[in-house]
């Protein structure tokens, strides 16, 4: 029996596809460590939307081939076919496959036991459920098509067995994740992302679901009442933008406009509405920028997660990094401070205001709508609270 650790780093599919690796050897037999230190064996899902993502997965690698006897780097970054886990000690092995692929070769390589474990439970209170993966879409910018591969996806059987699967171990909230939740078919069956989300929002003993990204091109009306109609999805939807001028939009291949954006998201402003958004791009001048700013205010956004542009390598962009890293790093600072008034806001307006929080960890949570409550409640309790106050890091429960 070996002891491991699994840490990933970046988006809400590295975390499940982390997992996935996780569950792999705990069923192979092998001993889950709390803490890094100790353990035989490392996991690091990677990441590499960004240079920085890279370079900080080189780290994680790195570090844990010091203190482990076998390191797993795995996830989109040891799929990018450059070099960045060149030079590594030994110990460690870089696994280019798919994500479907991964947690059966680690555990394979690990070594299987005879004794198996029972089926792990997810370390986290709310449960990613993975429906899709990969994308088909080429934005000019992005590298995820290149490591991921062509969207594909689960069965719905499949998905709705994991997530009454996840409930009965005692999860009160899912999470659907993809690379591209709307691109989601099962066509043997019939199913598109609406459907899918009518059916495991109608699971028994479900208290909320929610879906972890999708693009504005498939927010259309059968979405919208998907999601309007299924009284468990939680009022809240992350879509992202990447620009909020036309011009931009185009040179990244984005395949909408902002009137668009803005037009798709007109039927859910009751819903929290966050978003990315990539600051510096070649063709962003001040007035683009400026643009950006202004959809995000007009769309009611509350949370931006900034990206400055980095080019990645094997996409359009890839030799083009025009925008000066003082201005990236100046139009960074100002999207998060409008992003933090807008969040601060939306806090406010809770003061006074009943919610349901899902407390996560000690002392936070999140409400229905994803906004961050500070509560005094048992870790994985749904709880009824009321805003009392509003703090830097979210709001204070009555």
């Amino acid at each position: 029996m070996a002891t491991f650790s699994v840490r990933f780093l970046g988006c809400k599919v590295s975390h499940t596809d982390a997992h996935d690796v996780r569950e792999a050897l705990l069923g192979a037999g092998h001993l889950e460590r709390a803490h890094d230190h100790g353990a035989d064996v490392a996991v690091v899902n990677t990441c590499c939307v960004t240079h920085e993502a890279v370079r900080k997965s080189r780290q994680a690698a790195k570090r844990a081939a010091r203190t482990h006897r076998r390191v797993y780097v795995t996830g989109c970054a040891a799929n990018l076919g450059a070099d960045a886990f060149a030079g590594l000690p030994d110990n460690v092995t870089v696994v280019a496959r798919r994500s479907e692929e991964t947690p059966a070769f680690v555990a394979g390589d690990v070594g299987s036991l005879g004794c198996l474990q029972a089926e792990a439970r997810l370390d986290r209170i709310r449960a990613f459920v993975k429906i899709q993966d990969g994308c088909s879409f080429s934005c000019n910018f992005c590298v995820i098509p290149l490591v991921r591969g062509a969207s594909r996806s689960r069965s719905a059987a499949a998905v709705l067995a994991e997530v009454r699967r996840r409930v009965a171990q005692g999860h009160r909230e899912v999470v659907l994740t993809g690379i591209n939740l709307g691109c989601f078919r099962d066509r043997d069956t019939g199913y598109k992302l609406p459907r899918l989300i009518r059916e495991v929002g109608s699971v028994p003993g479900l208290a909320r679901l929610r879906l972890s990204s999708i693009e504005v091109n498939h927010v259309d009306a059968e979405l919208v009442s998907a999601l309007r109609e299924t009284p468990t999805v939680s009022r809240h939807l992350h879509v992202p933008l990447q620009s909020g001028d036309d011009g931009v939009l185009a040179d990244m291949a984005r395949r909408y406009t902002a009137a668009t954006y803005l037009r798709r998201l007109e039927p859910l402003t009751d819903f929290n509405l966050t978003t990315d958004a990539i600051v510096g791009f070649p063709s962003e001048t001040e007035e683009a920028f400026q643009r950006t700013l202004d959809v995000v205010r007009d769309a009611g956004i509350t949370k931006v997660h900034v990206f400055p542009y980095s080019p990645r390598p094997g996409t359009v962009t890839a030799a083009n990094d025009a925008v000066p890293p003082l201005v990236k790093k100046d139009r960074s600072a100002r999207l998060r401070g409008a992003s933090d008034d807008a969040c601060r806001a939306r806090w406010t307006e809770k003061i006074g205001m009943q919610d349901v929080v899902l407390v996560d960890r000690p002392g936070r949570g999140y409400g229905d709508d994803y906004s961050p409550w500070l509560v005094d409640a048992p870790v994985g309790e749904l709880v009824s609270v009321r805003g009392a106050a509003v703090s830097e890091e979210g709001i204070l429960a009555a």
